[in-house]
């Protein structure tokens, strides 16, 4: 790559790129540069910073789509410079977007006539999704309340321990009392008669997920509506139900069509996906669909009149692009019921390789089960020497990103590694990735313990002299090589 610098009125001079005083300045990074720099020099001073990212499908730690067809690329750069908020300008996108929300609550079993547009909209993720429903639900239990002339001002929502954090950010940012019911060993999801106990009359929902984030697995959402809908007759509550769906709402259907966890079960009244898991777009698309109108309290919803059409919007960001949602819709006409359930049962293909793989090691135990989300869980059955951690951090040299962590509360003590299974993880690179991990385990053996030795109850004790004098040791052997 070359560049063309103007020295002086009547002279150019050709430098290489890399030799020229761009590539010699360290670049600001906390204030605004004096001077501009040639765009081809820019472009290269961020490009070489972003080679020290990891590669994106290497990425085993994420749900969210790192491929896409080379048409769909360009229809997304093709519409880049849109706003999707601009409804007027754009009104083609907009119809596109209703047309997904149609096609989502049909998917899940929306009681929608087939000439009746369903309640939902398109959001940045399901994060955003999470809270305009949990928004939803608190206005209705408020008006409700006040209408009754009780206080509305505790409300409160029961979920797993095992929810991601933008539940937890909806209870801070809202002010709704975040109620979780703790997990067991052996038990990584929410227990609906557990659930069930903690409600009350100030429970605006419980949150069930279809797809733990830890585990993949689904929680019972049918037995949680039977306990639900018992608990209400005794009580006269009328305590909803919203399913997370962020990770299986587009697996369910597709694999496990006969699964009640949607809209057939009539506690359900709202449920979100994200578009960038298994609904296959790029990281910035997810969608909220409710049961009827009336799940959602008209006046949380803006109406914007264009072209002779009312057009309701509940969102919390404004100025959004529109190229994920056209993605969407693409990967919706484009694969067709039968294109999602192939793709979804490849990835369920090399996650069953993936298992058996680790499982032939006979150092694991497997935690996911084979209902639910493609990916899998895992923790080392002896963890007395070397722990996940410790994997996780010798796989990396490799290219592998994948994640290690602890259980929530009340199994903090489990730790887990989790390899999620994406449309571009073929069967090649899981039987790449067992090798990787039998080579790190091999290498392991022969490494000394790095867990943590029990302290001493009764330390030595030492002077501050003594101290000086080890430390003035340890750098003298340093000098002269010694360990």
């Amino acid at each position: 790559m070359a560049i063309t610098t103007k020295v002086t009125d009547s002279e150019e001079y050709l430098h290489s790129t890399f030799a020229s005083r761009y590539m010699r300045a360290p670049v600001p990074r906390f204030k605004l540069p004096e001077r501009s720099m040639p765009k081809e020099a820019a472009y290269q001073v961020i490009n070489d910073e972003l080679m020290l990212d990891g590669n994106p499908r290497l990425n085993l730690a994420s749900f969210v789509t790192t491929w896409m067809e080379p048409e769909c690329d360009k229809l997304m750069m093709d519409s880049i410079n849109k706003n999707y908020v601009d409804m007027d300008e754009y009104p083609v996108t907009t119809e596109l977007q209703n047309r997904c929300v149609n096609m989502i609550a049909n998917l899940f079993h929306a009681p929608v006539g087939d000439d009746e547009a369903a309640v939902g909209v398109g959001t940045v993720g399901s994060s955003e999704a999470i809270m305009l429903a949990g928004l939803a639900f608190k206005r209705k239990w408020q008006h409700k309340r006040r209408s009754q002339c009780q206080p509305f001002d505790k409300p409160n929502i029961v979920t797993g321990a095992n929810v991601q954090v933008c539940w937890e950010k909806f209870a801070r940012y809202f002010e709704v009392e975040l109620k979780e019911v703790k997990l067991t060993e052996g038990c990584y999801v929410m227990d609906p008669a557990k659930a069930v106990e903690m409600v009350d009359e100030n429970t605006i929902c419980v949150a069930t997920i279809l797809g733990s984030t830890l585990t993949g697995e689904f929680e019972d959402v049918k037995l949680l509506n039977q306990l639900l809908s018992e608990k209400n007759d005794e009580t006269g509550w009328d305590i909803p139900i919203h399913v997370d769906a962020a990770s299986g709402g587009f697996i369910a259907p597709f694999l496990y069509p006969d699964l009640e966890w949607d809209f057939r079960l009539p506690l359900v009244k709202s449920i979100n996906v994200s578009g960038h898991k298994y609904g296959l777009v790029y990281a910035g698309v997810g969608w909220v669909v409710w049961r009827t109108k009336d799940d959602l309290p008209d006046d949380l919803v803006f109406h914007i009149n264009y072209l002779g059409a009312d057009q309701p919007t509940f969102t919390l960001n404004f100025s959004k692009g529109s190229n994920q949602i056209i993605a969407q819709y693409y990967q919706f006409i484009r694969l067709g019921f039968d294109g999602y359930k192939n793709i979804i049962q490849n990835c369920m293909e090399n996650a069953r390789v993936l298992r058996e793989g680790i499982e032939k090691t006979e150092r694991f135990e497997i935690l996911s089960k084979d209902v639910g989300v493609p990916l899998v869980a895992f923790r080392l059955q002896d963890s007395s020497k070397h722990t996940v951690f410790e994997l996780a951090e010798s796989l990396r040299r490799f290219g592998w990103i994948i994640p290690a962590y602890t259980m929530p509360a009340d199994a903090q003590h489990v730790a887990v590694l989790r390899v999620v299974i994406r449309e571009d993880f073929s069967t090649g690179l899981a039987e790449r990735l067992i090798n990787h991990l039998n080579q790190v385990l091999k290498e392991m053996d022969t490494l000394p313990s790095r867990m943590p030795v029990t302290p001493n109850p009764n330390p030595p004790k030492h002077s501050h002299q003594d101290i000086i004098r080890y430390w003035r040791r340890l750098v003298d052997h340093k000098r002269n090589g010694v360990c």
